[in-house]
């Protein structure tokens, strides 16, 4: 199913790391991991990828161990993706990716997509890697979040946009 890999030839952790989250679309499947979309259409919805790009992602993730997918329904045959522990400890790295983002890519009129509050001490956690309130360091079950009304309404819009495109509300594909 996967071709061999350079990063084999390296003792480099950031090379054989890109091998396995080092695309546009591995990253944003995981963002949505993160977000709580489990299922196939709601993942492709919010990345705007294609369901080969989905698929092809999700089947990746998991023959290396990111990702665990499961049948939540059997006719017909439906599946759902959760984070492995091995999943999971990208977070960090999502955290990181955000909080350049916000610092280097978005004006401040535009806002924080999404606002966390760092549950451990009820206040607002910042961007990280460490509570801005406590010091903390954030762990992603000691946070909760708002998005912003402009980011919400962005992705309610890509997510009817998905399903006019798809004819109402589809059934979600087969094995992907």
């Amino acid at each position: 199913m996967s071709s061999p890999r350079k990063s084999a030839e390296t003792l480099c952790p950031v090379a054989r790391a890109e091998d396995l989250v080092g695309d546009r679309w591995t990253v944003l499947v995981l963002r949505e991991l993160f977000m709580g979309n489990r299922r196939f259409d709601e993942i492709q919805a919010q990345t705007g990828g294609t369901p080969q790009m989905v698929a092809t992602r999700l089947k990746q993730m998991e023959a290396d161990g990111l990702v665990l997918r499961t049948r939540y329904n059997e006719r017909p045959v439906r599946y759902e993706y959760q984070l492995t522990a091995k999943g999971e400890a990208f977070y960090p790295v999502i955290l990181a990716l955000r909080a350049w983002g916000e610092q280097w890519c978005k004006t401040a009129e535009e806002g924080i997509a999404v606002r966390l509050t760092h549950k451990t001490c009820g206040k607002p956690a910042g961007l990280g890697p460490v509570c801005d309130s406590c010091g903390e360091v954030l762990r992603r079950e000691d946070l909760s979040g708002e998005q912003n009304p402009a980011y919400a309404e962005e992705r309610n819009e890509r997510r009817e946009a998905f399903r006019t495109t798809r004819g109402g509300a589809a059934p979600e594909r087969k094995g992907g």
